[in-house]
């Protein structure tokens, strides 16, 4: 793994290079700040059992749905389309540097998008003279355990969209998958808890409920920090990096 530093920084540079990286970006943040604005409207015009940090993790899968495919589907796919990936390899470096190095690079920036967003309570309680609101704006638990929840479930998002990726030659074929796969991963395992499907399939309940990403938001946004998700979403996140790794030195 001696090259790995080396390909990062390259991923890193090409990603802080690259127009769509700030496009995504300020899409990003128009989209988070319309729907905290939202939020905030919400609640200054009806009552809330729950604080708006708790609120504000609930939209996360829709900024999950088009922002990792817009950082992802370039990775492999546009190597192979420019036949620069071949040449990579070619080289004393592994398939698996090359995929880590793209998973990384797309990751910090996926967590520092989200972390960005802590702006929003801190100016808007920043904008009021009411202590009182502004400590119910500012919840340290909840955006402490939705940060680690955005990024621990980034880790298997992202990895999905490096998969996608190697799977093809073309950038807009990889972003479709990404968000298929993603879709199914994000409301799948919802959809099918709530049908009834007979005694034959409540077996399949609970492991679904495992793998259900809105339970583990809601109890990492509520502070409660569990080890159950953090060993579902890295190893799954290693397996579906594994794979990708493997579809990369087979199609070399």
């Amino acid at each position: 793994m001696k090259h790995f530093s080396a390909i990062l920084r390259h991923e890193l540079r090409s990603l802080l290079l690259a127009p769509s990286t700030y496009v995504a970006g300020v899409l990003f943040l128009l989209l988070m700040g319309m729907i905290y604005n939202g939020i905030i409207k919400d609640y200054s015009t009806r009552e809330f059992t729950i604080g708006p940090a708790e609120v504000f993790f609930q939209a996360f899968a829709v900024p999950v749905l088009f922002m990792v495919p817009l950082l992802t589907m370039r990775a492999v796919a546009d190597e192979r389309r420019l036949r620069t990936l071949e040449t990579l390899l070619s080289t004393p470096v592994t398939a698996i540097e090359v995929v880590l190095a793209k998973f990384l690079a797309a990751w910090v920036y996926y967590c520092v998008l989200w972390l960005s967003t802590i702006a929003f309570p801190f100016l808007t309680a920043w904008g009021t003279e009411q202590q009182e609101v502004a400590r119910v704006l500012i919840d340290v638990p909840a955006y402490t355990g939705g940060y680690i929840f955005v990024c621990l479930s980034g880790m298997l998002f992202i990895a999905t969209g490096i998969f996608a990726s190697s799977l093809t030659r073309t950038q807009l074929v990889a972003g479709m998958l990404c968000f298929g796969i993603l879709f199914i991963l994000l409301l799948g395992p919802k959809l099918v808890v709530t049908q009834d499907f007979g005694l034959w399939a409540d077996w399949l309940r609970e492991p679904l409920r495992y793998l259900d990403t809105a339970e583990h938001r809601e109890d990492f946004s509520r502070g409660v920090i569990d080890t159950r998700p953090l060993f579902y979403y890295v190893t799954n996140a290693l397996l579906v990096l594994g794979l990708a790794a493997l579809v990369v030195e087979s199609k070399a």
